[in-house]
């Protein structure tokens, strides 16, 4: 059995089966296939045939055994063009440009888990309010953690599925989680959180719980929001000296803030308002371990003079090929004015 995965036109992932002999389930060998694109909203009723090119495979981890995978697809017209949800595409080319840079890219992808009305969140009391934030980032007990098991499930089948899941971890507001995928290279990084997003989306079937990657989910409150954030690094970047192209890399994306801003996902701006760990969207700051800049530098990195950058912009919706391609094209872009750190040691 062979999953085809893709994204619909407003970002959420979508699948159906066919049966393969086994010899046809690896990525050189699986054909195309077709969906109802008018069913999407991603092509008309007279026209409504999509093409979907299979781009990775994956093993499957809720069909275990045997050779059934996961395929992640781009969906193109008859004809091969991309259509105008498929994003992927773009970014493609843009990495395929690069191929020298080795570009790495980790994304910590935040999300929140509710009851299946869509309003109470998983732990809170129906029309109420938890206590405040505080025990439940990286907490433990049942007053605190709320939907481990997801996560854990989540965890465990993304592991199966080779997926380059680096950790995961309770998050500020309760009933909200985090996971990490990378360092991966270019365009797998994005393939491979889409694919995430499916297991979890899946995995949340299974328990009936309804999961959002809503950046804002709860606006009544000193709540904090959902992002993903994006830690980036080019081979430059990680050799000695390497702060010094992390520091030019962070000027171009402050010369870009806006154009960023604009990509980086559906109400951000919601989110990105200089309180509960973020910066306002209409500045660009960045310095080392600050949390509340646009772009941070962690201590590690301004200690060996190398290592990433970490874009804290990204919401928990954003589309994974836009961000990272945008990233990797502002970065390998004309040189920008420097821009003044937020900490003195960088100044």
């Amino acid at each position: 059995m062979a999953e085809y995965v893709w994204l619909d036109a407003v970002g959420n992932t979508r699948s159906k089966t066919r049966t393969l002999p086994p010899k046809k389930t690896s990525l050189d060998q699986l054909p195309k296939w077709n969906f109802d694109g008018s069913s999407t909203d991603q092509a008309p009723g007279d026209d409504s045939e999509v093409i979907l090119v299979p781009c990775a495979v994956y093993p499957d981890p809720f069909r275990t055994g045997a050779k059934n995978v996961l395929v992640m697809c781009e969906a193109v017209t008859p004809n091969g063009d991309a259509i105008e949800s498929n994003s992927r595409s773009a970014a493609a080319k843009v990495f395929e440009k690069y191929p020298d840079e080795v570009p790495w890219f980790g994304l910590e992808q935040e999300y929140t888990l509710f009851n299946l009305d869509q309003k109470t969140p998983l732990g809170w009391p129906e029309g109420g309010f938890p206590g405040p934030q505080g025990p439940y980032y990286c907490g433990t007990g049942p007053e605190n953690m709320f939907g481990r098991a997801i996560s854990e499930a989540h965890y465990a089948a993304c592991l199966y599925s080779g997926i380059q899941i680096s950790g995961t971890n309770g998050e500020v507001m309760p009933g909200q989680w985090e996971y990490q995928v990378g360092p991966c290279v270019g365009i797998a990084a994005a393939d491979q959180l889409s694919i995430s997003r499916y297991i979890l989306a899946r995995v949340c079937e299974d328990f009936q719980v309804y999961c959002t990657l809503h950046p804002k989910p709860i606006t009544q409150g000193d709540w904090n929001g959902a992002g993903c954030h994006t830690n980036f690094s080019t081979k430059k970047m990680r050799e000695k000296g390497g702060l010094d192209e992390i520091k030019e890399a962070i000027y171009k994306l402050g010369a870009k803030h806006a154009q960023h801003i604009a990509a980086y996902g559906e109400g951000n701006e919601l989110r990105l308002t200089g309180k509960f760990e973020t910066a306002s969207m209409d500045e660009f700051s960045y310095g080392v371990a600050n949390r509340g800049c646009s772009v941070r530098i962690g201590r590690e990195t301004e200690a060996d003079g190398c290592g990433y950058l970490e874009d804290r912009r990204p919401s928990s919706n954003c589309d994974p090929y836009i961000v990272t391609g945008m990233v990797m094209e502002t970065c390998m872009g004309p040189k920008a004015p420097e821009i003044k750190a937020s900490n003195k040691d960088l100044a």
